[in-house]
């Protein structure tokens, strides 16, 4: 669960998955583009340096991991083993758990087919303006080949499907390596996990699906719409910032930022009158929970260590900056 966008992946995440599994025919996996400027680190690499955040004798060191990484990277890194080695505590991403119950949640499979598609039961075709219909096009081939998926899904699915399907295609994947690295790391050297997670019951699973078709449709299509322009613009660049997390290179990374897709999908959904507050007020318990967590390792233990999503450790209002905030002393790699 990103932490970014708790409740938004938690809501959209259902419908992306209920469209999958409501396919008739798989999607066919694009072919790897062939001569691509950039080519990908393979091998074992380093990964970035870590952030350090102390107090007085206490510190906390940061890795901050990055979301699509190269397929073939096999990540090791003698300086974050030892620095695992060395805590009393490994604090876990931050991340959500949404609780509908097992049961409860198969009653919702109908709701969720149908939230899955536009509201109105119109086509891609219907509601794009010409020209970006004709670009959803192209890029369907190119990153969705024979692809039998129902064209009246909504924009916000539609865009979650094809940048997915088009990461694949780049020799890119948003998969667990990093996180499942550290967990082995911990357990070689008896290091406790502590979870950084918002226990979240959802009340209401349908009232909030219904939510989602209070979403502007214009806000949808502004999803979908950069979603494409970064695959038109980006893919290149995406995957040089792999590669430059690969190599430890901040510094770089901070070189090419990007209008990330995610932001405007997330606008969409907070955009819809029922999920608004509610959007915010998870993502601001989420920040709070993970903060106290990390004062608490702080204050209590000589090293702690965490992981956490890059963009949380890079923007100017993200979670470092706000320990500094509170006084600790950060260093940068």
């Amino acid at each position: 669960m990103k932490l970014r966008f708790p409740l938004f992946f938690c809501v959209t995440s259902l419908l992306v998955a209920s469209a999958s599994g409501a396919q008739t025919k798989a999607p066919q996996p694009a072919e790897p583009e062939a001569q691509l400027d950039e080519v990908l680190v393979t091998g074992e690499q380093p990964g970035p340096g870590m952030w350090r955040v102390s107090k007085g004798d206490h510190e906390l060191w940061i890795l901050a991991t990055l979301e699509p990484l190269p397929k073939d990277l096999t990540w090791r890194s003698t300086s974050v083993d030892a620095h695992i080695a060395q805590s009393q505590v490994i604090l876990a991403p931050p991340d959500v758990d949404v609780d509908v119950g097992f049961f409860r949640g198969l009653t919702l499979l109908p709701s969720l087919l149908r939230a899955r598609k536009n509201p109105d039961g119109q086509t891609l075709e219907q509601i794009l303006p010409h020209e970006s219909y004709m670009r959803w096009l192209a890029l369907k081939v190119k990153y969705l080949g024979h692809w039998s998926g129902d064209e009246r899904l909504r924009p916000l699915v539609a865009a979650y499907e094809l940048f997915s399907h088009a990461v694949e295609a780049a020799g890119l994947s948003s998969d667990q390596r990093i996180w499942d690295s550290i967990k082995q790391s911990a357990r070689k050297h008896g290091v406790p996990i502590q979870t950084v997670t918002l226990k979240l019951p959802l009340d209401d699973p349908k009232g909030a699906i219904r939510d989602l078709d209070q979403i502007p449709r214009d806000a949808e299509l502004a999803c979908l719409d950069t979603t494409m322009t970064r695959l038109e613009n980006d893919l290149q660049s995406m995957r040089r910032r792999a590669n430059l997390w690969s190599r430890g290179d901040i510094e770089g990374l901070r070189a090419l930022p990007f209008a990330d897709q995610d932001v405007a999908c997330f606008d969409a959904v907070s955009s819809a009158p029922g999920l608004h507050d509610r959007i915010q007020r998870v993502k601001d318990q989420v920040s709070a929970l993970w903060l106290a967590s990390a004062t608490a390792a702080l204050e209590k233990n000589a090293s702690s260590f965490a992981v956490l999503p890059i963009e949380a450790v890079l923007r100017p209002d993200g979670l470092v900056e706000q320990l500094r905030a509170k006084g600790y002393t950060v260093e940068a790699p």
